[in-house]
Protein backbone atom coordinates (compact mmCIF):
# COMPACT_ATOMS: atom_id res chain seq x y z
CA UNK A 1 0.00 0.00 0.00
CA UNK A 2 1.00 3.51 -0.77
CA UNK A 3 0.97 6.59 1.60
CA UNK A 4 2.67 9.40 2.61
CA UNK A 5 3.91 9.96 6.33
CA UNK A 6 4.82 13.04 8.32
CA UNK A 7 8.03 12.48 10.13
CA UNK A 8 10.14 14.38 13.39
CA UNK A 9 13.26 15.54 12.19
CA UNK A 10 15.75 17.42 14.16
CA UNK A 11 14.80 21.23 15.80
CA UNK A 12 11.25 20.40 15.85
CA UNK A 13 11.01 20.27 11.87
CA UNK A 14 9.20 17.81 9.85
CA UNK A 15 9.61 15.96 6.82
CA UNK A 16 7.18 14.31 4.12
CA UNK A 17 7.94 10.91 3.17
CA UNK A 18 5.85 8.89 0.47
CA UNK A 19 6.23 4.78 0.86
CA UNK A 20 5.13 1.84 -0.55
CA UNK A 21 4.77 -0.69 2.19
CA UNK A 22 6.95 0.21 4.81
CA UNK A 23 9.73 1.41 1.96
CA UNK A 24 10.90 5.21 1.90
CA UNK A 25 10.74 6.09 -1.83
CA UNK A 26 11.06 9.84 -2.03
CA UNK A 27 11.31 12.21 0.85
CA UNK A 28 10.98 15.81 0.95
CA UNK A 29 13.43 18.61 2.81
CA UNK A 30 12.34 19.77 6.75
CA UNK A 31 9.88 22.58 7.26
CA UNK A 32 9.42 24.61 10.44
CA UNK A 33 5.37 23.74 10.80
CA UNK A 34 3.45 20.57 9.61
CA UNK A 35 1.60 22.43 7.69
CA UNK A 36 4.38 22.98 4.99
CA UNK A 37 4.62 19.31 4.74
CA UNK A 38 1.05 18.92 4.49
CA UNK A 39 1.10 21.42 1.98
CA UNK A 40 4.30 19.51 0.21
CA UNK A 41 1.67 16.25 0.25
CA UNK A 42 -1.17 18.15 -1.35
CA UNK A 43 0.49 19.47 -4.24
CA UNK A 44 2.63 16.45 -5.23
CA UNK A 45 -0.46 14.64 -5.26
CA UNK A 46 -2.33 17.72 -7.50
CA UNK A 47 0.49 18.13 -10.02
CA UNK A 48 2.32 14.94 -9.93
CA UNK A 49 0.29 12.45 -12.19
CA UNK A 50 0.35 14.91 -14.98
CA UNK A 51 4.22 16.33 -14.56
CA UNK A 52 6.71 15.55 -16.98
CA UNK A 53 9.75 13.69 -16.98
CA UNK A 54 13.18 15.11 -17.71
CA UNK A 55 16.06 13.06 -18.22
CA UNK A 56 18.93 14.87 -17.13
CA UNK A 57 21.50 12.45 -18.52
CA UNK A 58 20.22 12.67 -22.03
CA UNK A 59 20.38 16.98 -21.40
CA UNK A 60 16.40 16.92 -21.13
CA UNK A 61 14.65 19.67 -19.58
CA UNK A 62 11.21 20.44 -18.23
CA UNK A 63 9.22 23.56 -16.96
CA UNK A 64 6.54 23.92 -14.54
CA UNK A 65 6.56 20.76 -12.04
CA UNK A 66 8.06 18.20 -13.26
CA UNK A 67 10.37 14.98 -12.30
CA UNK A 68 13.99 14.77 -13.36
CA UNK A 69 15.88 11.91 -13.29
CA UNK A 70 19.57 12.57 -12.59
CA UNK A 71 23.00 10.83 -12.73
CA UNK A 72 24.94 10.72 -9.34
CA UNK A 73 28.65 10.79 -9.53
CA UNK A 74 28.66 6.75 -8.85
CA UNK A 75 26.48 6.42 -12.33
CA UNK A 76 23.80 5.52 -10.19
CA UNK A 77 20.54 7.61 -10.60
CA UNK A 78 17.75 9.29 -8.70
CA UNK A 79 14.38 11.10 -8.57
CA UNK A 80 13.98 14.66 -7.72
CA UNK A 81 10.50 16.06 -8.19
CA UNK A 82 10.57 20.15 -9.03
CA UNK A 83 8.23 22.63 -7.64
CA UNK A 84 7.28 25.01 -10.50
CA UNK A 85 9.32 27.50 -8.71
CA UNK A 86 12.31 25.40 -9.51
CA UNK A 87 12.43 23.97 -5.91
CA UNK A 88 13.17 20.54 -5.31
CA UNK A 89 10.09 19.21 -3.12
CA UNK A 90 11.02 15.31 -2.88
CA UNK A 91 13.77 13.07 -3.80
CA UNK A 92 14.39 9.29 -3.96
CA UNK A 93 17.04 7.12 -3.07
CA UNK A 94 19.88 5.88 -5.78
CA UNK A 95 19.31 3.10 -8.30
CA UNK A 96 22.31 1.12 -9.95
CA UNK A 97 19.67 0.69 -13.43
CA UNK A 98 17.77 4.00 -14.57
CA UNK A 99 14.46 2.01 -14.94
CA UNK A 100 14.16 1.62 -11.48
CA UNK A 101 14.10 5.39 -11.43
CA UNK A 102 11.75 5.91 -14.06
CA UNK A 103 9.22 2.81 -11.73
CA UNK A 104 9.63 5.07 -9.11
CA UNK A 105 8.12 8.11 -11.06
CA UNK A 106 5.05 6.16 -12.20
CA UNK A 107 4.92 4.32 -9.23
CA UNK A 108 4.44 8.58 -7.27
CA UNK A 109 2.26 9.50 -10.77
CA UNK A 110 -0.14 6.68 -10.07
CA UNK A 111 -0.31 5.88 -6.83
CA UNK A 112 0.06 9.40 -5.01
CA UNK A 113 -3.36 11.09 -5.74
CA UNK A 114 -4.96 8.80 -3.40
CA UNK A 115 -2.54 7.51 -1.00
CA UNK A 116 -3.74 8.42 2.64
CA UNK A 117 -1.53 10.12 5.20
CA UNK A 118 -0.40 8.65 8.51
CA UNK A 119 0.07 11.57 10.77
Amino acid sequence: MHKFKIVDRKDDQFGLQFLYNSEVMVWSESYKQKASAKNCMESIKKNAPDAPVADLSKDEDAEGYHFEIVKSKNGQYYVRFIASNGETMMISETYADKRNALNCVQSIKKNAPGAPLED
